[in-house]
């Protein structure tokens, strides 16, 4: 079984400083940058958990459900992962967006 727990905790952290950002910096781009990371994330858990099938968008709730859509898509992902190598791109991605989102 991989640990996942380093993608587990970038996400808890991205999503805590989504919670903590003040509504400008969220409506700037930090808010966006989450969705795009939680639709990818999402995207990763659906291709192992159910390839062949058509791949489902996850919707945009709202700028302030951002921290809580990465949450769960990291989650999710975290669920189905089967290496080190894939847990290692996915923190990489998580990162990343925090970076691009300014929090």
């Amino acid at each position: 079984m991989v640990d996942t727990t380093p993608l587990t905790r970038a996400v808890d952290h991205f999503a805590d400083r989504l919670r903590a950002a003040p509504q400008s910096r969220l409506q700037r781009s930090a808010a966006a940058e989450a969705l795009a990371l939680a639709r990818e994330l999402a995207r990763r858990a659906q291709l192992l958990e159910e390839p062949g099938t058509e791949l489902r968008e996850m919707p945009d709730a709202g700028m302030f459900a951002a921290a809580d859509q990465i949450t769960v898509a990291g989650h999710d992902l975290a669920l189905v992962l089967k290496n080190e190598d894939e847990v290692a791109e996915a923190v990489r991605l998580v990162k990343e967006a925090q970076k691009r989102a300014g929090v």
